[in-house]
């Protein structure tokens, strides 16, 4: 039986929302993220400048591409996918719990896309509330119970809700910035502006330098505010359904599953990784301690303390 047809976990639930649904330190994160962000750029800006390159140039460039990553960035995301949306005649059950979910959460009803994968796996995109998308594999919903899945589809919503998909939509552009200026000094050269070779040449240089250090603090606060908006999205997912245990029994299996994929199917969706619930990794490295996820183990032992918290036992 789900939250909604049990009228006092409801009730519960919906009093206990208020605190647990909207996470304030997780607001408080993304402001600090973005203000960081916001401040790093305004320096590399200001290092463009001190080279010469042009103001126009700077502005033309920067605009365009914020307008595309914001507006076209989830779209482009999906396609590549080969994501589809589907209607509630073909997708009755998941539509059914995302409907369900909507109406406890007093949130718009989201675009309910499948994604043709034995992957098991879900994620959440779109620059607001009224804009989202909510998808979720074919391997996912072979997989899970509807006690699960509605779980998994409460955690993508709490991303909605928390509305961190739209900033760390605006997050990463800093770091595309950064990154295309070293891909274009690279590929064709000097061009900051006036001065002879030698000054063009280390303008180019001290630009490209000033570009590496930009997108790696940008990778690591992305990849840090990720961690702990997973942490949210499970917390408010937990408390929208009132039943923790059944997203933590729908981690452990979409976990298990992921292992067992093929690499090949792994590796097309390894760009996404940050936006699913589960990460969709090839292979485990040292490198996961830079992961966008935090570990399932912690990401358990706070849904157990959140299921006895509801419970009244903590």
């Amino acid at each position: 039986m789900s939250v909604c047809d049990n009228p006092t976990v409801a009730t519960h639930t919906a009093n206990r929302r208020t605190s647990f649904g909207r996470d304030t330190g997780l607001q408080a994160r993304m402001l600090l993220t973005l203000f960081l962000l916001g401040l790093l750029y305004v320096v590399f800006i200001g290092v463009l400048f001190s080279v010469g390159a042009s103001g126009v140039m700077i502005a033309i460039f920067a605009l365009g591409l914020l307008a595309v990553q914001f507006f076209t960035s989830d779209k482009l995301a999906m396609a590549s996918l080969g994501v589809k949306e589907v209607s509630p005649a073909e997708a009755p059950e998941l539509h059914g719990i995302i409907e369900r979910l909507c109406v406890q959460a007093d949130l718009p009803k989201p675009r309910v896309c499948v994604m043709q994968s034995s992957m098991p796996n879900a994620f959440a995109m779109g620059r607001s509330q009224k804009k989202a998308t909510v998808c979720a594999t074919t391997g996912i919903m072979d997989l899970l119970s509807p006690a699960e899945l509605e779980g998994v589809m409460a955690h993508e919503l709490t991303h909605v809700i928390n509305r961190d998909v739209m900033v760390m939509t605006l997050a990463s552009f800093f770091a595309s910035v950064a990154a295309f200026i070293v891909q274009w000094g690279f590929l064709f050269g000097g061009g900051f502006g006036g001065g002879n070779d030698d000054e063009e040449e280390g303008g180019l240089m001290y630009v490209i330098l000033v570009s590496v250090v930009v997108y790696a603090i940008s990778f690591l606060l992305l990849r840090t505010l990720s961690r702990y908006r997973e942490f949210a999205a499970d917390r408010g997912g937990a408390v929208l359904t009132g039943r923790p245990s059944a997203l933590s029994s729908a981690l452990l299996k979409i976990s298990g599953t992921i292992e067992r994929v093929p690499n090949e199917d792994l590796r097309k969706a390894e760009g996404m990784s940050a936006f699913f619930i589960i990460p969709a990794r090839a292979k485990k490295s040292l490198l996961n301690i830079f992961a966008d996820h935090p570990p399932l183990e912690q990401r358990l032992a706070a849904l157990e303390r959140l299921e006895a918290q509801l419970q009244g036992t903590a």
